[in-house]
């Protein structure tokens, strides 16, 4: 298996459905040990990105490698891990059971699977649940497990689709736990969510794909200053209802005044924050609460996409 060539790497990927193009010229890469978040609205391409990816559909043109190569490979299958959104579980199978299908699946021998059945089942935390019927599990448990089955076999490249799906916060912060585990140990992860809190937290680099292209890389402070800039948010909260001529004022400055509050972008936030305070003093409007709110990474994905995530 090449050594030097990187865990994923796409040039101009394209795939049709008929007359409706669905990748268009894709380009995407990820280095070892990297997790990229992979954000879009619904029908952007995200599904059949990672489907490609995965091996579950041919592109019409373009490259993909997988460690330097193709997909279909049984290097490159052995190399590579997948976790679908959807529970991908036998449910009258225990944890144990389920381990084993599916690491039978990847061709893992009998001395590597037992040793790798024990060390899921203690990473997941269902150690104590390992002969009970999947169905019997709770969500949370079941998302454990479901990644737990796509890594058995110990992959290097990992497609998380959704893994936070339905789940408490107490797993959600177990699944998050796992996956900083995974690259600690140099797993490199391409992670779709539609959490976008997700994004910020796990995600080394983001990529926003819409219209089957990507259209925009990087970490998310890159991605505020190549869209929103330094703008920040001033949101200003007055003991009652703001004065007409006090909200004239700030709206002539671009704020929203809203009833007792209001919104103002701001980009020298000290000088600026400032001039509002004496604003509101000038018209005698005593100030209970201000906050400053820096650029979010939703206020970048619906400046590129003019859409909201889930749309």
């Amino acid at each position: 298996m090449p050594t030097s060539a990187l865990p994923l790497e796409i040039r101009e990927l394209s795939k049709s459905f008929g007359s409706r193009p669905a990748l268009d010229g894709v380009q995407l890469s990820l280095s070892p040990g990297e997790i990229v978040g992979l954000l879009g609205p619904n029908g952007a391409g995200k599904t059949t990105l990672v489907r490609s990816v995965a091996g579950r559909v041919r592109p019409d043109g373009g490259t993909l490698r997988i460690f330097g190569m193709e997909p279909e490979r049984d290097e490159a299958r052995s190399a590579r891990g997948w976790v679908p959104q959807e529970i991908a579980l036998y449910p009258l199978l225990s944890p144990t059971e389920n381990l084993w299908t599916f690491g039978r699946y990847q061709g893992m021998s009998k001395a590597a699977l037992e040793r790798g059945i024990r060390k899921s089942l203690e990473w997941i935390g269902l150690a104590d649940r390992a002969d009970e019927k999947t169905d019997r599990l709770s969500g949370g448990m079941k998302r454990r497990l479901n990644i737990a089955a796509g890594t058995i076999h110990e992959p290097r490249l990992l497609l998380l689709d959704e893994p936070t799906v339905g789940v408490d916060p107490q797993s959600r912060e177990r699944i998050y736990a796992m996956i900083q585990e995974l690259r600690a140990s140099g797993v490199s992860l391409l992670y779709t969510t539609h959490y976008m809190e997700e994004a910020e937290r796990l995600c080394d680099r983001i990529a926003i794909i819409d219209h089957g292209r990507i259209i925009a890389s990087g970490t998310k402070d890159e991605l505020v200053r190549q869209t929103v800039g330094g703008r920040q948010t001033l949101t200003v909260e007055a003991e009652s209802a703001l004065p007409s001529a006090l909200a004239a004022e700030l709206s002539r400055r671009g704020g929203q005044v809203d009833g007792a509050s209001a919104r103002l972008p701001v980009q020298a936030a000290g000088d600026e924050i400032r001039g509002v305070l004496e604003t509101f003093h000038a018209a005698n409007v005593p100030v209970r609460n201000l906050t400053l709110q820096s650029p979010s990474l939703e206020q970048v994905f619906l400046q590129l996409t003019g859409r909201e995530l889930r749309e």
